[in-house]
């Protein structure tokens, strides 16, 4: 069930932009132990919320790594995003009205921040188990070095501890998408949705990548056809279907975020950010991830000290970790 925390309080981003008051949403599963000491946080990705059982399959459940009779189960939903955090379509208490296009942009770090007052509210002083994947691992890498005590564990799945030229550039690719639709922009919850599919299609080929398109898209009857294609079907919907449950303007922003993430920034260079992480961490890696490549894996798995590396073959790129929930359950489990 999702819950609400409502703090009355200004939020002063890294970019030095106010908030004059923050309501974060989150879901727990399970229960908190007397002790306090089977608590695991999950860092949810770019549209996902915080209702993990809804989004991760196979992964809340019992004799899984968030069985919920086991552990109690945390993921908060992030900091400009759709689902009950605020963002751009929540009022502006200064105005009256939502902020839309004026919210101001915000990194990583500033997400890691609310969560960090979650976790305060909560009381929760460290968890057993921090674990995210895509930019849900970003968040991870940050509360790791920002917060060292915080995680006893670190789990990052299909992630890089900086968003590099290629991320960056597929990333203002859909941006440029969402700018065509002359209705972004505009004071409205139906602003930009055309051109959100639109950035929405781009950024599924760097999700799945060729091989995983290949696999399930070939038509039956390829030989013969000349136009309908399956793919072109797929697309279609998956634009769809992200009109139809996400606003253009988090869109928009949170792929500013993604741009922002440097482990670096402000603390020498990645080697010694990385260094600095005392958690025990288990890196899973994805073959055929074009998004964030094994080769940027290795970076992390070579410069945090405690790390345990886990490169999971698979045809569904960096989706992957959303497919492949079986393998990444034997991983955790021995990992835990």
């Amino acid at each position: 069930m999702r819950k609400f925390a409502h703090f009355n309080k200004k939020i002063k981003l890294e970019n030095g932009e106010i908030i004059p008051e923050l309501t974060i949403a989150y879901n727990t599963y399970g229960t908190l132990s007397v002790e306090k000491d089977n608590v695991i946080w999950v860092c949810h990705a770019l549209t996902a919320n915080s209702d993990v059982e809804q989004w991760w399959p196979g992964t809340v459940e019992q004799g899984s790594f968030l069985d919920p009779l086991k552990y109690f189960i945390i993921c908060a939903n992030f900091l400009g995003s759709h689902y009950g955090t605020t963002g751009p379509l929540s009022i502006n208490p200064e105005t009256g009205k939502p902020y839309y296009g004026t919210f101001p942009e915000f990194t990583v770090r500033d997400m890691v921040m609310c969560h960090q007052i979650l976790a305060e509210y909560l009381n929760i002083k460290c968890v057993k188990m921090l674990i995210g994947s895509s930019i849900g691992g970003f968040q991870c890498l940050e509360w790791a070095v920002i917060q060292p005590e915080f995680p006893q564990k670190l789990v990052l799945i299909a992630t890089s501890a900086r968003s590099k030229p290629w991320a960056i550039a597929l990333n203002e690719s859909q941006r440029m998408a969402i700018e065509t639709d002359n209705t972004f922009g505009k004071k409205s919850l139906k602003a930009g949705l055309t051109g959100m599919a639109v950035a929405r299609s781009i950024a599924l080929i760097s999700y799945r990548g060729q091989v995983a398109y290949d696999k399930t898209q070939e038509d039956d009857d390829a030989d013969t056809k000349l136009s309908g294609y399956r793919v072109t079907t797929y697309q279609q919907h998956q634009g769809d279907k992200i009109k139809s449950r996400f606003n253009a303007y988090s869109y928009y922003r949170l792929t500013q975020a993604v741009d922002s993430h440097n482990l670096a920034r402000g603390r020498g260079c990645i080697e010694e950010a990385l260094h600095s992480i005392k958690s025990k961490t288990l890196i899973i890696a994805i073959t055929s991830d074009i998004l964030f490549t094994p080769s940027e894996h290795d970076i992390m798995a070579k410069w945090i000290p405690d790390t345990e590396y886990h490169l999971i073959d698979s045809d569904f790129g960096h989706d992957g970790f959303l497919v492949e929930h079986q393998k990444l359950k034997n991983i955790i489990l021995s990992f835990l």
